[in-house]
């Protein structure tokens, strides 16, 4: 057995003779145990030998080696006949963020960019139909059916895996809160990410909206009255519904890791941001679009209005990613580590 291999198994949890291993499943019939290397897996397993192939390096240098043995046993304890299991799920995530961290500025931003736009394509299906709609029936009405054509945009960025703030914003914490990655490269990586897609989303505004207009698709009307329809509410409560936005968009960022196929995933992306678009939460990635195209083609929106309203929302679901996803589901991780420590110790 290569010695590269040998290390990456060091601390594995020993998988049960009955249940074959996410190796096993993954590598071909005619392929040697020796020679199966990352290129060999298909992409639906690529995900689950994450946890299996966990290194030294993926966790805090501050921790010790046991506990670094106990963190290995608990993310590989995982197969794929089962839902993964928790430690499995947030190990995952913490590895992916970390790859996040090391792409360089420049495909940080292309990716953040391409998302704001893409998520542009949600804002331009709801007006369209809300133009539609509010032609017959009452206006309040035509809104909340429009918006259930909120996933559109969403499932193409998260299945295409562009970088959106609101999904990203949990996820990306997770090193700092493990002590893997500090504070300043967080605040700057977020800083790319929301640049990318504020300028992102403008430029689709610019365009796409324009060129709806001009198609007789929807008219400057339409676009103020949504437009007031997202910005008619104290600051306070925009910042509160910010939050639960951010919560959920949190935790479809954290259900997408625990699906194993495509098809899971548009259905859990498809869920949440309905229920977003639903309940009419402010997201501030579609909100920035939303509300840019009053300012560039309606008549009832300043730049002041604009700007305080991207602040308040960007608060907003910062903290309802970071508190009520992150620092939440990580102190679970660690309580479950603590148990696994004890039941250790006990059978010693």
């Amino acid at each position: 057995m290569p010695k590269d291999t040998e290390h990456n198994n060091t601390y594995q949890a020993e998988p049960s003779r009955n249940k074959p291993t996410a190796e096993d499943i993954a590598r071909p019939d005619d392929t040697p145990a020796n020679d199966a290397g990352a290129d060999h897996y298909p992409p639906d397993h690529s995900e689950v030998q994450a946890t299996k192939t966990l290194k030294d390096e993926d966790l805090p240098k501050e921790i010790s080696d046991e506990d670094k043995k106990t963190i290995k046993k608990v993310a590989g304890d995982d197969n794929l006949s089962q839902a993964k299991s928790y430690a499995s799920i947030l190990v995952e995530q913490v590895i992916h963020a970390k790859e996040t961290f090391e792409r360089s500025l420049g495909s940080l931003f292309t990716s953040a960019f391409t998302a704001g736009f893409e998520i542009g394509i949600s804002f331009f299906m709801i007006l369209s139909a809300f133009t539609l709609l509010s032609a017959v029936i009452p206006s309040e009405y035509a809104i909340v059916l429009a918006s259930l054509l909120y996933p559109v945009g969403f499932i193409i960025v998260v299945i295409g895996q562009s970088l959106l703030f609101t999904e990203q914003t949990s996820l990306l914490s997770l090193p700092v809160l493990n002590k893997i990655e500090p504070l300043h490269k967080l605040l700057r990586l977020w800083g790319i990410v929301i640049a990318g897609n504020i300028v992102g989303g403008c430029l689709f505004a610019a365009l796409m909206i324009g060129l709806g207009l001009n198609m007789q698709l929807f008219g400057a009307s339409d676009i103020d009255a949504y437009a007031e329809h997202i910005l008619g509410f104290r600051w306070w409560v925009i910042f509160g519904s910010a939050v639960l936005a951010g919560w959920m968009m949190g935790i479809a960022a954290w259900l997408v890791t625990s699906a194993r196929d495509t098809i899971s995933r548009i259905v859990l992306v498809t869920l949440i941001t309905s229920s977003i678009g639903f309940l009419g939460l402010h997201h501030s990635i579609v909100g920035n679009i939303e509300i840019f195209s009053a300012l560039l083609y309606g008549n009832t929106v300043s730049l002041w209005r604009y700007l305080l309203f991207l602040i308040v929302v960007l608060a907003g679901n910062t903290v309802g990613g970071v508190v009520f996803v992150a620092i939440l589901k990580n102190r679970a991780f660690l309580f479950e580590v603590e148990r696994v420590k004890e039941q250790t110790d006990d059978k010693i």
